[in-house]
C-alpha cells in the first residue's frame, strides 16, 4: 500500500507538487495521470525516496520507504528504463542488483524469462532498442519480489504484443495482492488495465476515484436519438443546462437528459423514435475535459510548412 498524506515539493520559485494526499490500494491496478508538467515523476520520485518532500510525507507498506531493511522486497521501482550500465549485459545489471540486495541468481533467470529477454540477456543493454530498455527496467523492478510495484511509463516504445504483455502482467501482479501504481499517456490501455485513477494537474490532486467515476465525472455520457421529427423533438426537450446538437437530418445529440427522461418526453407527445442510447464518453475524453485547465503547454493549431 502507498499512503501519500499533504504532499508538496518545492524547487525555488517552482512549486512542483502541491498538497495532494491520496492511497494506492493493493489488489488493484492504479493508473496515475496528468498532463505533461503536472508533477507525477516528482510525486513518483518521493515515494521511491529518491527527492525529500518540501512538506507531507509518503508511507509505503507502513513504513518509510527509506528505513526498509530489504527496499527491493518491499518497493520495485521504473522510473528511468536507460538507468543501466550500457556496457553490462542484461544478466550481468541483474545479477548486480541481486548480489548487492541479497537476491539469489536464480531469481534473476526468473525476471530474465518473465520479461522475455531470454534470448538477449547476455547481450550488452546500451545496445537495446527503446521495448527491450523498458523490459529490462521492469525486470529490474521486479527482481525483489516487491510488495508495491511503481511504474513511469512502462508500455513505453513497446510493440502491440509488448503492450499486450504489460497489460496482463499487472493485471496479474495486482490478482496477486501487490499494489501497482503505474503511469501513462495511454487514455485506451490505461481503461483496459486500471481500475482505479489518481490524476493531478499543476501539481494539485484533480481526482482520486475509478475510471467509470472519472469518466462521470467528466460528464459521463451524452445520448443520441434518432426520430422523424428531429425539429419537434429538440423543442420539447430544449430547457435550462440541456445541450441538442443536431447530428445528420435525423438525429439529436442529447447532454442533460437521460434516455429515460427523452423517451418519456417523446412518447408523451407521440414522436417515434428510431434510436435512443446512452453514447459514453471515453477516458481519453473525459481526461482532455478534466485536465484542460491544467495543461501546462498548449499546441497551436496553426502550422508553417515552409515552401
Amino acid at each position: 500500500m502507498i499512503e501519500v498524506h499533504n504532499l508538496s515539493k518545492r524547487y525555488g520559485e517552482k512549486l512542483a507538487v502541491d498538497d495532494v494526499s491520496f492511497t494506492v490500494q493493493p489488489g488493484i491496478v492504479t493508473g496515475f495521470l496528468g498532463p505533461n508538467g503536472a508533477g507525477k515523476s516528482t510525486t513518483m520520485r518521493m515515494i521511491a525516496g529518491l527527492d525529500r518532500p518540501t512538506s507531507g510525507e509518503v508511507i509505503v507498506n507502513g513504513q518509510d520507504y527509506r528505513a526498509s531493511k530489504a527496499p527491493m522486497a518491499e518497493l520495485g521501482v521504473l522510473l528511468e528504463a536507460k538507468a543501466v550500465h550500457t556496457g553490462r549485459s542484461a544478466r550481468n545489471h541483474l545479477l548486480a542488483l541481486a548480489y548487492t540486495n541479497g537476491v539469489s541468481a536464480d531469481r534473476v533467470d526468473d525476471v530474465i524469462d518473465m520479461v522475455g529477454l531470454h534470448d538477449v540477456a547476455a547481450k550488452r543493454a546500451g545496445g537495446f532498442s527503446l521495448g527491450m530498455g523498458q523490459r529490462l527496467g521492469v525486470a529490474s523492478a521486479l527482481l525483489g519480489r516487491p510488495r508495491t510495484v511503481v511504474l513511469d511509463e512502462p508500455a513505453n516504445g513497446l510493440d502491440p504484443e509488448g503492450v499486450m504483455w504489460m497489460r496482463e502482467m499487472l493485471k496479474d501482479l495486482a490478482a496477486q495482492g501487490h499494489t501497482v501504481f503505474v503511469s501513462s499517456h495511454l487514455m485506451s490501455e490505461m481503461a483496459q488495465t486500471a481500475t482505479r485513477l489518481v490524476v493531478i494537474g499543476r501539481g494539485r490532486l484533480i481526482a482520486d476515484t475509478t475510471v467509470a467515476g472519472f469518466v462521470a465525472l467528466a460528464g459521463g455520457h451524452t445520448v443520441i436519438v434518432r426520430t422523424s421529427e428531429p425539429a419537434r423533438l429538440s423543442a420539447l426537450l430544449a430547457g435550462p443546462d440541456i445541450t441538442l446538437t443536431p447530428e445528420g437530418s435525423d438525429a439529436l445529440i442529447v447532454d442533460g437528459l437521460t434516455t429515460h427522461q427523452i423517451g418519456t418526453a417523446a412518447g408523451a407527445a407521440g414522436i417515434p423514435l428510431f434510436e435512443l442510447a446512452n453514447q459514453h464518453t471515453s477516458l481519453e475524453e473525459a481526461f482532455m475535459e478534466m485536465t484542460h485547465d491544467a495543461v501546462e503547454y498548449h499546441a497551436t493549431a496553426d502550422v508553417a510548412v515552409a515552401s
